[in-house]
Protein backbone atom coordinates (compact mmCIF):
# COMPACT_ATOMS: atom_id res chain seq x y z
CA UNK A 1 0.00 0.00 0.00
CA UNK A 2 1.21 3.45 -0.83
CA UNK A 3 2.53 5.56 2.09
CA UNK A 4 0.37 8.53 1.00
CA UNK A 5 -2.81 6.45 1.14
CA UNK A 6 -1.96 5.17 4.63
CA UNK A 7 -1.23 8.73 5.78
CA UNK A 8 -4.51 9.99 4.26
CA UNK A 9 -6.46 7.20 5.93
CA UNK A 10 -4.76 7.82 9.28
CA UNK A 11 -5.47 11.56 8.97
CA UNK A 12 -9.13 10.86 8.21
CA UNK A 13 -9.40 8.53 11.22
CA UNK A 14 -7.77 11.21 13.41
CA UNK A 15 -10.21 13.86 12.13
CA UNK A 16 -13.30 11.71 12.73
CA UNK A 17 -11.96 10.67 16.13
CA UNK A 18 -11.61 14.35 17.09
CA UNK A 19 -15.17 15.06 15.93
CA UNK A 20 -16.51 12.12 17.97
CA UNK A 21 -14.51 12.76 21.13
CA UNK A 22 -14.31 16.54 21.24
CA UNK A 23 -16.65 18.04 18.64
CA UNK A 24 -20.14 17.65 17.24
CA UNK A 25 -20.22 13.89 17.83
CA UNK A 26 -19.66 14.41 21.55
CA UNK A 27 -22.45 16.96 21.77
CA UNK A 28 -24.80 14.98 19.51
CA UNK A 29 -24.35 11.82 21.56
CA UNK A 30 -25.18 13.62 24.79
CA UNK A 31 -28.20 15.38 23.24
CA UNK A 32 -29.46 12.09 21.81
CA UNK A 33 -29.21 10.46 25.25
CA UNK A 34 -31.00 13.36 26.95
CA UNK A 35 -33.80 13.35 24.38
CA UNK A 36 -34.16 9.57 24.60
CA UNK A 37 -34.36 9.61 28.38
CA UNK A 38 -36.85 12.49 28.43
CA UNK A 39 -39.15 10.84 25.87
CA UNK A 40 -38.92 7.44 27.57
CA UNK A 41 -39.76 8.99 30.95
CA UNK A 42 -42.65 11.05 29.56
CA UNK A 43 -41.00 14.34 30.51
CA UNK A 44 -41.97 16.83 27.76
CA UNK A 45 -40.27 19.80 29.47
CA UNK A 46 -36.94 17.96 29.60
CA UNK A 47 -37.42 16.96 25.96
CA UNK A 48 -38.13 20.59 25.03
CA UNK A 49 -35.00 21.67 26.93
CA UNK A 50 -32.90 19.17 24.94
CA UNK A 51 -34.40 20.55 21.70
CA UNK A 52 -33.60 24.13 22.68
CA UNK A 53 -30.07 23.24 23.76
CA UNK A 54 -29.53 21.34 20.52
CA UNK A 55 -30.69 24.32 18.47
CA UNK A 56 -28.32 26.64 20.33
CA UNK A 57 -25.32 24.34 20.50
CA UNK A 58 -23.70 24.72 17.10
CA UNK A 59 -20.47 26.54 16.39
CA UNK A 60 -21.51 28.06 13.06
CA UNK A 61 -24.65 29.03 11.19
CA UNK A 62 -24.06 26.32 8.59
CA UNK A 63 -23.74 23.49 11.07
CA UNK A 64 -26.92 24.71 12.79
CA UNK A 65 -28.80 24.83 9.50
CA UNK A 66 -27.58 21.38 8.53
CA UNK A 67 -28.45 19.77 11.87
CA UNK A 68 -31.92 21.33 11.93
CA UNK A 69 -32.62 20.44 8.28
CA UNK A 70 -31.62 16.83 8.93
CA UNK A 71 -33.75 16.72 12.08
CA UNK A 72 -36.76 18.16 10.27
CA UNK A 73 -36.42 15.70 7.37
CA UNK A 74 -35.88 12.77 9.74
CA UNK A 75 -38.99 13.64 11.79
CA UNK A 76 -41.10 14.19 8.69
CA UNK A 77 -40.25 10.77 7.26
CA UNK A 78 -40.44 9.00 10.61
CA UNK A 79 -43.85 10.46 11.48
CA UNK A 80 -45.20 9.64 8.01
CA UNK A 81 -44.01 6.03 8.15
CA UNK A 82 -44.39 5.34 11.88
CA UNK A 83 -46.89 7.78 13.39
CA UNK A 84 -46.50 8.31 17.13
CA UNK A 85 -48.58 10.94 18.98
CA UNK A 86 -45.93 12.00 21.53
CA UNK A 87 -43.32 12.42 18.80
CA UNK A 88 -45.80 14.37 16.64
CA UNK A 89 -46.60 16.68 19.56
CA UNK A 90 -42.89 17.26 20.18
CA UNK A 91 -42.29 18.07 16.50
CA UNK A 92 -45.25 20.47 16.50
CA UNK A 93 -43.85 22.36 19.51
CA UNK A 94 -40.53 22.99 17.71
CA UNK A 95 -41.21 23.32 13.97
CA UNK A 96 -38.00 23.07 11.93
CA UNK A 97 -35.83 23.62 15.04
CA UNK A 98 -35.08 20.10 16.25
CA UNK A 99 -31.55 18.99 15.47
CA UNK A 100 -31.04 15.52 14.09
CA UNK A 101 -29.53 14.01 17.26
CA UNK A 102 -32.46 15.15 19.41
CA UNK A 103 -35.00 14.03 16.81
CA UNK A 104 -33.32 10.63 16.53
CA UNK A 105 -33.11 10.13 20.30
CA UNK A 106 -36.74 11.09 20.82
CA UNK A 107 -37.93 8.87 17.95
CA UNK A 108 -35.88 5.91 19.16
CA UNK A 109 -37.38 6.17 22.65
CA UNK A 110 -40.90 6.69 21.31
CA UNK A 111 -40.58 3.44 19.35
CA UNK A 112 -38.90 1.42 22.10
CA UNK A 113 -35.34 1.31 20.74
CA UNK A 114 -32.75 0.80 23.48
CA UNK A 115 -30.70 3.92 24.31
CA UNK A 116 -27.26 2.28 23.95
CA UNK A 117 -28.22 0.72 20.60
CA UNK A 118 -29.67 4.02 19.36
CA UNK A 119 -26.57 5.93 20.42
CA UNK A 120 -24.18 3.45 18.84
CA UNK A 121 -26.20 3.41 15.62
CA UNK A 122 -26.38 7.20 15.41
CA UNK A 123 -22.68 7.72 16.15
CA UNK A 124 -21.72 4.93 13.73
CA UNK A 125 -23.66 6.72 10.99
CA UNK A 126 -22.06 10.04 12.04
CA UNK A 127 -18.59 8.52 11.61
CA UNK A 128 -19.50 6.74 8.37
CA UNK A 129 -20.85 9.98 6.85
CA UNK A 130 -17.59 11.78 7.62
CA UNK A 131 -15.58 8.90 6.18
CA UNK A 132 -17.75 8.94 3.05
CA UNK A 133 -17.11 12.66 2.64
CA UNK A 134 -13.40 12.01 3.14
CA UNK A 135 -13.36 9.31 0.47
CA UNK A 136 -14.89 11.78 -2.00
CA UNK A 137 -12.68 14.69 -0.99
CA UNK A 138 -9.28 13.16 -0.20
CA UNK A 139 -7.27 10.92 -2.50
CA UNK A 140 -8.58 7.81 -0.74
CA UNK A 141 -10.13 4.69 -2.23
CA UNK A 142 -13.18 2.75 -1.12
CA UNK A 143 -11.10 0.06 0.57
CA UNK A 144 -9.21 2.64 2.61
CA UNK A 145 -12.56 4.21 3.50
CA UNK A 146 -13.81 0.87 4.78
CA UNK A 147 -10.57 0.35 6.69
CA UNK A 148 -11.03 3.80 8.28
CA UNK A 149 -14.60 2.92 9.25
CA UNK A 150 -13.42 -0.33 10.83
CA UNK A 151 -10.65 1.48 12.72
CA UNK A 152 -13.25 3.90 14.12
CA UNK A 153 -15.53 1.26 15.68
CA UNK A 154 -13.75 1.31 19.07
CA UNK A 155 -13.89 5.12 19.02
CA UNK A 156 -17.64 4.98 18.27
CA UNK A 157 -18.13 2.51 21.14
CA UNK A 158 -16.23 4.80 23.52
CA UNK A 159 -18.18 7.84 22.27
CA UNK A 160 -21.43 5.96 22.91
CA UNK A 161 -20.43 5.22 26.50
CA UNK A 162 -19.36 8.85 26.99
CA UNK A 163 -22.75 10.00 25.67
CA UNK A 164 -24.59 7.77 28.12
CA UNK A 165 -22.58 9.22 31.02
CA UNK A 166 -22.60 12.85 29.86
CA UNK A 167 -23.95 15.64 32.04
CA UNK A 168 -25.44 18.34 29.82
CA UNK A 169 -24.69 20.98 32.46
CA UNK A 170 -20.97 20.18 32.25
CA UNK A 171 -20.68 19.32 28.57
CA UNK A 172 -18.84 21.36 26.00
CA UNK A 173 -16.65 20.94 22.98
CA UNK A 174 -12.97 21.44 22.49
CA UNK A 175 -12.53 21.53 18.74
CA UNK A 176 -11.76 25.13 17.78
CA UNK A 177 -9.95 24.02 14.62
CA UNK A 178 -13.11 22.25 13.37
CA UNK A 179 -15.18 25.35 14.12
CA UNK A 180 -12.68 27.60 12.34
CA UNK A 181 -12.75 25.34 9.27
CA UNK A 182 -16.56 25.54 9.29
CA UNK A 183 -16.49 29.34 9.60
CA UNK A 184 -14.14 29.57 6.62
CA UNK A 185 -16.15 27.04 4.65
CA UNK A 186 -19.46 28.87 4.89
CA UNK A 187 -17.99 31.90 3.09
CA UNK A 188 -16.28 30.03 0.25
CA UNK A 189 -17.49 30.70 -3.27
CA UNK A 190 -17.38 27.06 -4.41
CA UNK A 191 -18.11 24.18 -2.07
CA UNK A 192 -18.64 20.44 -2.36
CA UNK A 193 -20.58 20.13 0.91
CA UNK A 194 -22.97 22.37 2.84
CA UNK A 195 -20.92 22.31 6.04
Amino acid sequence: MEDGAVRNRDDLVAYVTAALRDGAGRVDGALLAAAHRAMAAGRPRALDAAAELGAAWRGTAETALEAEAQGTAFLSVTLAAWPEPRLAAFAARHPRRIVHAVAFGAAAAAHGVDLRAAGFGYLSAFAANLVSAGVRLVPLGQTDGQMATAALLPVVAAATEAALAADLDRLGTASPALDLFSIRHETQYTRLFRS
